[in-house]
């Protein structure tokens, strides 16, 4: 499979992200049948931030840390994208992480 291809599959999961939810990098790849692939899921979204309509600000590590900050422009866009949706951070951590937390469905294709 091409990374293209799998970019694209990563970005319509993102994409089903609700609004003031979060999920991870690894939910992503289970999801895809890729549980192995987090990292991939990772340089996909860094890959995004030309594509408005992928929410990549709502995409975190698995403990809730705000891991991909670096590549959003501006010192805390990632996280003030967050809170503007009702998600507290405190030290680049969710609040609540469990709350927030949007589970991919797996799906078999």
């Amino acid at each position: 499979m091409s990374n293209d291809n799998f970019f694209e599959r990563v970005y319509t999961i993102a994409r089903q992200i609700p609004y003031g939810k979060v999920t991870s990098y690894g939910a992503i790849a289970k999801a895809l049948g890729t549980a192995r692939s987090a990292r991939m899921v990772g340089w996909a979204m860094n890959a995004s931030h030309s594509l408005e309509d992928v929410p990549a600000h709502r995409v975190v590590n698995r403990k809730g840390l705000l891991t991909g900050k670096l590549h959003f422009d501006g010192t805390n866009l990632m996280q003030q994208l967050l809170e503007n949706e009702g998600i507290t951070v405190i030290d680049n951590q969710i609040v609540d992480f469990v709350k927030h937390f949007w589970q991919p469905e797996v799906r078999l294709e």
